[in-house]
């Protein structure tokens, strides 16, 4: 059943647009600050781009959305740390595979990966540990925001699954989901400045344009050959694989990202198998589970012609640093970091700002929920 819509009041300091990681840390901090919020996601889960599914025998949670976090990226480090999530080490030991016209070469060594850490229950469990220590009705699952009216305070019109309907007032709102996706998706009365629509609308979507592929199979049977599991590959249709598997090679599992500059369709399990035996031999033949996220065609991620957004120079934009409308809408998602754009770290780091910019703001109203604690 869809979560109620109908939060305390009508009336908040803060709406938040997106419970992906960005949008529940500044949750988390801004409820820290004694404000009143309520934050509103399309999907029926938590997490955003932060996804991971249980492989269906039980045996463990695989990542089809972020994965990785590097050394040297403190924030999520800490934040794991605060809520003793597991982690281990991403699996680097053996060979790498080349793929090329011609069939698969072996190479000395793994010139593929770098040292970096995995969430042993999944990347999505970071952002279930955060939800999860928020207030009761803070968060609003398969809900929408339909239209942003007025430069503030705004009057915020959601509806959820059912179609139901209601307007919020706040003071501020925060944009936590790609910029494209939100200029795409929300109406804004009167309309953003051209600049910033225009900068929003061109930003690429991380993960946006990709599809994610992961094999499960019963051992990691490469690992016993002396591989690695990385592969990259001039053929297709993933060009880029890594070992996924868990502590001590369990889960076992493979995964590999399929680009995409134009639509079409995401490729078969028939062309994922024979592209595995073309890798790894005929052990990867039978793969236990094949689980397969289409992020293109994600309308909770990715807006209609995401393919061609390609203009990465615009991750980070100056325009985004800064809140718009007399100070009071702002941009918080991995997209607009300074830091570690497109990476977790890059969307905990936009969240830090936006805490800080509408913690020290003055254009607040009276605190109606007070802290989470």
């Amino acid at each position: 059943m869809p979560s109620p819509i109908a939060p305390t009041t009508d009336s908040l300091d803060v709406v938040v647009v997106g419970a992906g990681i960005s949008g529940l840390a500044v949750t988390r901090g801004l409820l820290d600050a004694g404000k009143s919020v309520a934050t509103i996601e399309r999907r029926d889960r938590v997490g955003g781009r932060l996804l991971s599914p249980a492989l269906d025998d039980g045996g463990g949670r695989v990542d089809l959305g972020a994965t990785w976090f590097w050394p040297g990226e403190p924030r999520v480090i800490a934040l794991a740390e605060e809520f003793d999530l597991k982690l281990h080490k991403q699996h680097l030991a053996g060979d790498a595979t080349y793929h090329q016209p011609g069939g698969a070469q072996r190479l000395d060594g793994n010139p593929i990966d770098v040292p970096s850490y995995r969430f042993s229950d999944g990347a999505q469990s970071l952002a279930e540990a955060v939800a999860g220590a928020l207030p009761e009705g803070i968060v609003r699952l398969d809900t929408s925001v339909r239209a942003v009216r007025g430069t503030g305070p705004f009057e915020i019109d959601i509806v959820d699954l059912a179609g139901a309907s209601r307007s919020l007032t706040a003071d501020h709102i925060v944009l936590a989901l790609p910029p494209a996706l939100a200029v795409a998706s929300i109406l804004f009365e009167p309309a953003l400045p051209e600049r910033l629509h225009g900068l929003a609308a061109l930003t690429p979507v991380w993960m946006g344009s990709t599809v994610k592929v992961v094999a499960h199979f019963e051992r990691a049977f490469w690992r016993d050959a002396g591989l690695s599991g990385s592969a990259i590959s001039h053929i297709g249709p993933m060009r880029e694989i890594h070992d996924m598997s868990g502590p001590d090679g369990h889960p076992a599992a493979i995964f590999g990202f399929v680009p995409n500059a134009a639509p079409g369709p995401a490729p078969t399990e028939a062309d994922i198998r024979h592209q595995l035996i073309e890798l790894f031999g005929t052990d990867a033949a039978n793969p236990s589970q094949i689980l397969v996220a289409d992020w293109r065609a994600e309308p909770a991620t990715s807006p209609d012609g995401v393919e061609a957004l390609q203009a990465y120079q615009a991750f980070g934009h100056p325009l985004y640093q800064r809140p718009a409308l007399d100070g009071r809408l702002h941009w918080s998602s991995t997209e607009t970091a300074v830091v570690a754009p497109g990476h977790i770290e890059g969307a905990l780091a936009s969240a830090e700002r936006v805490i800080s910019n509408i913690a020290n703001s003055d254009i607040s109203a009276p605190s109606l929920q007070g802290s989470r604690q």
